[in-house]
């Protein structure tokens, strides 16, 4: 748990498995009644193929500033959050891990619960992470999100 301290707009990309307790520990002060949190993981079917993992690749540099360019836009929109983070995972994630956990951290949950849903939603449509589904059968596509906004 966190001391009350500066407001924390907290950023990783990683290959790594990711962890709830990480990000909701990362949000967590004592002035705030609410964290809510996003977590986005690997389904095991997409159109009636069977999904085996997913494939994470991203321009980092870029996709770090995209992400601190929401986290302007929610404090703007919803400026009693406290903490954001967001932690998205690169690579391999098999069926049921975590791509992306989201936890932003207010003193009632109106204001966290709206801005985790504008987080997932711009992230989706802004910042260049780019998705491939792996099927059963050696397949794979990759994948444009409707959120998109440069397709």
């Amino acid at each position: 748990m966190s001391a009350e301290g500066d407001p924390r707009d907290l950023v990783k990309l990683t290959h790594d498995k990711l962890s709830v307790d990480t990000v909701s520990d990362s949000v967590t002060c004592p002035s705030c009644g609410a964290i809510s949190i996003f977590i986005g993981t690997t389904r095991n079917s997409f159109e009636g193929m069977k999904v085996v993992q997913l494939e994470y690749e991203a321009y980092i540099p870029m996709a770090e500033s995209e992400l601190r360019k929401i986290y302007t836009d929610i404090r703007a929109r919803w400026p009693t959050v406290r903490h954001i983070c967001v932690h998205h995972r690169l690579g391999v994630v098999p069926v049921t891990e975590a791509s992306v956990i989201i936890g932003i951290s207010s003193p009632h949950r109106r204001d966290s619960l709206e801005a985790v849903q504008y987080c997932i939603d711009t992230l989706k449509g802004t910042v260049p992470i780019w998705k491939k589904e792996v099927y059963e059968a050696d397949e794979s596509r990759w994948k444009e999100n409707k959120e998109c906004q440069w397709t």
